[in-house]
């Protein structure tokens, strides 16, 4: 194994939610650096604190986490043009953040500098300077990012890597080299590197964006060629067609270059970890996407598959399970099984099932897979299909019967609201009970019904809210007739879960998410 030690920066809650059809909640980034953190990521870049008031209020948050391998890093800019450092705004709104670490972004193109600062070459050069110098004043470790530094370098080398020298002058403990515009080649990328390391200015890092679809060959590239600082996103997120993916980097540092940047046990959580950036975006996970994606090990009928029944792993260029995901081709009834099994031991779901309840499981999951549901992240609701196998499962409640109404409903002469009714009548052993309710909208006043009904079966369910709720259609060909899978998050307060439902029908679709939701707390109870 390769003893270099190579930095890893993820950038995806700020670079990252520059992609288009994206946004993360509060809740969602603390979500993602707990994972980050788990994976062994070095640092994870929190936003600007000086752009809006989420990314304020996530540094206020985030410092409550008693994190075991991350350090969170504040992003801004340099000063202003003809300013001084410590009257400029962004760099107290950084220092207000309170990290230990601030990453600056600066010009190194000086065409830009001209055509888009609007200034002299030496007031950039100055600009770089105060701002690390004043950062570096108030006790902060400072990281340089050198915007469109292989574009500047091949326009104005000289002018480029002044920038940079400035910037590890001033005290930057890395400067971290920019493909700002993600159109360079690997070639011109390892020997651009390649003369940055070997004039040894500092620590050097990468950055690099996905426009020509290298990013992540790139990244690999610098790597080789002397970086020791690398920043991705997750599944390549980032603005126009992304930046490198960090998942790909870890795994290509880790298997192909022998270095051993993340331990066997968290390399084998990047599959898991993708997926779950994916739905905690509620976006389609990419099943091509390279070593995690459920694609990546498939093989169809023919020579290959004749070959992996011999020998397996014969047609992939490693092995699956190194990254947490599996040769497509061993999904068979044997491997089938297992997997279930594997599953059940990882929710701890106590429970002792023979082999053929193990296989009327998996053909279960099959036929409601084949309706569209899908349990990777639904944890609830897989479980609720394990314990329903056992003959002797006495469901808490039965749904009888439940109605929808919408209404438009006038407030004013000029305004109006739509007003949302549903009605569910749910069975408890031999006693049934019906509850109405309205609510802002079909599924709120379908929540409020069902949760009214079962209280007063179940007093204690009360406690129970709903606190996410994604909708997303899985065969969109089929235009306004389209399936959808819903997928809730609930909590009681103290434990949170997640359950799943698939209709052509959403109201439907949510529904069943909702039943599983209550069914799943009621049987926790028991």
């Amino acid at each position: 194994m390769n003893l270099r030690k190579i930095i890893l920066y993820d950038t995806t809650l700020r670079d990252g939610l520059g992609m288009e059809g994206i946004s993360l909640s509060l809740k969602d980034k603390i979500t993602i650096v707990r994972k980050l953190d788990g994976l062994g990521v070095h640092f994870i870049e929190g936003g600007y604190p000086g752009s809006n008031p989420k990314d304020a209020s996530f540094f206020q948050s985030v410092k409550k986490l008693k994190l075991k391998n991350s350090e969170i890093v504040a992003f801004g800019s340099t000063r202003k043009i003809n300013s001084k450092a410590e009257n400029d705004i962004s760099l107290k709104a950084l220092l207000d953040a309170k990290t230990t670490y601030i990453t600056i972004v600066g010009k190194s193109s000086f065409s830009q500098v001209q055509d888009v600062l609007q200034t002299t070459g030496e007031e950039n050069i100055s600009m770089i300077k105060d701002s690390i110098k004043f950062l570096l004043s108030k006790k902060r470790k400072v990281i340089f990012d050198a915007e469109h530094f292989f574009d500047g370098y091949k326009e104005n080398e000289d002018y480029a890597i002044s920038t940079i020298k400035a910037a590890a002058e001033a005290g930057a403990e890395t400067v971290v080299l920019c493909d700002t515009n993600g159109g360079n080649l690997t070639s011109e990328i390892q020997q651009i590197v390649k003369k940055i390391a070997e004039m040894n200015i500092t620590e050097i890092g990468i950055h690099v964006h996905n426009d020509a679809d290298m990013a992540v060959a790139n990244t690999i590239a610098a790597i080789e060629q002397g970086a020791t600082h690398v920043q991705a996103c997750l599944n390549g997120w980032g603005e126009r067609t992304g930046n490198a993916n960090i998942i790909s980097i870890i795994a290509n540092i880790k298997l192909k270059l022998k270095i051993d940047i993340v331990t066997d046990e968290q390399l084998a959580q990047l599959t898991k970890l993708s997926h779950f950036a994916d739905e905690l975006a509620n976006l389609i996970p990419n099943d091509k996407q390279p070593y995690v994606g459920k694609s990546a090990f498939a093989h169809k009928a023919g020579l290959h598959v004749a070959a992996i029944t011999k020998s397996s792993g014969t047609y992939t260029h490693i092995n699956p399970e190194l990254v947490g995901n599996q040769e497509r081709i061993l999904v068979s009834e044997l491997s089938g099984r297992r997997n279930v099994e594997q599953k059940i031991k990882e929710q701890n779901i106590k429970i002792s099932l023979s082999t053929d309840e193990v296989s009327k499981i998996l053909k279960k999951i099959k036929e409601q897979e084949a309706l569209g549901l899908q349990y990777e992240s639904a944890n609830a609701s897989f479980e609720l299909i394990v314990k329903k196998i056992k003959q002797d499962y006495q469901a808490p409640f039965y749904v009888e019967d439940f109605l929808v109404i919408e209404r438009k409903q006038h407030v004013n002469h000029i305004d109006s609201a739509i007003i949302s009714d549903a009605m569910v009548k749910v069975k408890v052993k031999n006693e049934t009970f019906q509850s109405a309710e309205n609510g802002s909208g079909p599924v709120a006043a379908l929540d409020s019904a069902l949760k009214n009904a079962l209280t007063n079966f179940y007093p204690n369910l009360s406690i129970i809210k709903l606190i996410d709720y994604k909708v997303r259609i899985y065969n969109p060909t089929e235009g306004s007739a389209a399936g959808v899978r819903v997928f809730i998050e609930s909590t009681d307060g103290k434990h949170s879960w997640k359950t799943v439902g698939a209709s052509t029908d959403v109201i439907e679709a949510s529904f069943k998410a909702l039943q599983d939701a209550y069914e799943y707390w009621l049987i926790k109870q028991n």
